[in-house]
């Protein structure tokens, strides 16, 4: 594996339009002339329907930034996070696989070397990398400095394993293991990082990945910049009818907090597309944005993530491209998963593939050459853990998104099945309706044809921490501890 992951990148360097090397990646794409630069910015926790463009009444006029980048963007409106929690996230969009393959299935767990990252494929095909904020895939510690060699291709680096103590948080810049803090709230001082790094690097000649990590909008809720809190007030807060009425004043506080996270946000996508607009290279620069996964804010009576209902795996997505995507705003309603992403940038960006990836490359459907297939987004829980421990509910489970539908099993048997078209806040199971059985089955034939391609067997969990080897903390607890 690590000889093919060497013959992948010494292959991409040299530049080679369309070569085969057995084992290694399938027929590459030719290279364009000049190559797109890459900013992906992601939120940490951010779920789909939390933007004013998406019909969130609570941000109507508040996200006017997303609002008109979502006007000249591919929208991609059944975006899920495969495996929604943090690190499995992080795992899945560096390497294009599935979490029982790059063995990421709980937060705080490593992600190991042997795998060929984005960072690495855009770097051997000529581009500088770059990341900023949040990396949470290294583990060893949320607070230590992550050396050279666990950085996954990344050379310009100023990062944090994870923190949710969003003012003044520290990062480590580079090689120097000496912690730094960030200035006031961090979000608004990594984007002018960014914008920074933006503007030094527009007149390359070599292009450039950037992935900015944002913490927020992640609890806690309360502590985004004052001038954002006012910005909303608990008592006028409208809940989504899926909120039990127990839970609403509990909700109505903290989607207060969240808003304002976002509201700060909105401000920093909006000071970085200026920026790209400014360097005279947004036509050339694919510029994404979207997030780990969303947060159930007490829909369905669950809160944050791990669950398979829409608020926490559904996850907003715009892709704007203008040089290939065009600058007319579309929406795209096929579902799309977390491995799904990497392929589909290198596509973007004609850059070669590797072999070991099991997502699909989407681009020439976000650019209109190919019809949308007929295809299904996976979710899962390999094993519950955090804050979705068993004793709060938590268990195994693998299912998928359509078009239409959501249809989840746990270890069970069929567990959920939504009819997400009329039934939008996911209110009515219809698995316990015998009249549903043959749209049972057939999603139930999808799932598992979608399980067979990178060889799930729907297990027990204990089957993958047995094999991944999972040890205690140094500090006596357990990451899969239930």
């Amino acid at each position: 594996m690590k000889q093919n992951r060497r013959d992948f990148l010494k292959a991409t360097a040299l530049g080679m339009s369309t070569l085969l090397i057995p084992g290694c990646f399938e027929t590459a794409k030719k290279l364009p002339a000049k190559k797109p630069n890459i900013v992906f910015v992601f939120g940490d926790q951010w779920r789909a329907q939390a933007t004013d463009y998406a019909g969130d009444p609570n941000l109507k006029g508040k996200t006017p930034n997303l609002n008109k980048l979502a006007a000249q963007s591919v929208n991609l409106t059944n975006a899920v996070s495969t495996c929604p929690v943090c690190t499995p996230y992080r795992g899945s969009l560096l390497t294009g696989q599935y979490s029982i393959t790059h063995g990421i299935f709980l937060n705080d767990t490593p992600l190991r070397n042997e795998a060929t990252t984005i960072a690495e494929v855009c770097k051997s095909g000529g581009y500088n990398t770059g990341y900023v904020g949040k990396w949470h895939i290294n583990a060893g510690g949320r607070a230590t400095y992550i050396p050279k060699d666990r950085r996954q291709g990344f050379d310009y680096w100023k990062v944090l394993e994870c923190t949710h103590n969003y003012n003044n948080s520290p990062y480590y810049e580079g090689d120097d293991p000496t912690k730094k803090f960030w200035d006031g709230y961090d979000a608004i001082a990594q984007t002018r990082d960014v914008q920074q790094y933006i503007e030094t690097h527009a007149n390359d000649d070599k292009p450039f990945l950037m992935m900015l990590s944002w913490g927020p909008p992640h609890n806690p809720y309360q502590t985004a910049p004052e001038k954002y809190r006012k910005m909303f007030k608990a008592e006028d807060v409208i809940l989504r009818p899926n909120v039990p009425a127990k839970r609403a004043n509990k909700a109505k506080e903290e989607l207060a907090g969240y808003y304002a996270h976002i509201a700060a946000l909105d401000d920093c996508m909006g000071d970085l597309v200026e920026t790209i607009e400014r360097a005279g290279i947004a036509d050339n620069t694919i510029l994404v944005f979207t997030s780990d996964h969303g947060d159930m804010l007490h829909s369905q009576g669950h809160a944050r993530k791990q669950k398979p209902w829409d608020e926490s795996v559904r996850v907003p997505f715009l892709v704007s491209y203008p040089d290939r995507l065009g600058k007319d705003g579309k929406e795209i309603d096929m579902p799309i998963g977390t491995p799904d992403i990497m392929p589909t940038l290198l596509g973007l960006s004609g850059l070669p593939i590797p072999k070991g990836v099991e997502g699909t490359d989407y681009s020439t459907v976000l650019d209109g050459t190919k019809k949308a297939p007929d295809d299904v987004a996976l979710i899962e829980c390999i094993w519950p853990f955090g804050e979705w421990l068993r004793k709060h509910g938590g268990k195994e489970n693998r299912g998928i998104r359509t078009k239409r539908y959501t249809y989840v099993r746990d270890l069970e048997g069929p567990w959920l099945l939504y009819d997400n078209q009329n039934d939008p806040y996911q209110m009515q199971n219809l698995i316990i309706s015998d009249d549903n059985k043959e749209l049972q089955a057939d999603l139930d034939k999808k799932l598992f044809a979608k399980l067979s391609i990178h060889g799930d067997k729907f297990e027990h969990g204990s089957v993958h921490i047995k094999k991944w080897n999972y040890k205690p903390y140094r500090n006596g607890t357990m990451p899969y501890k239930n």
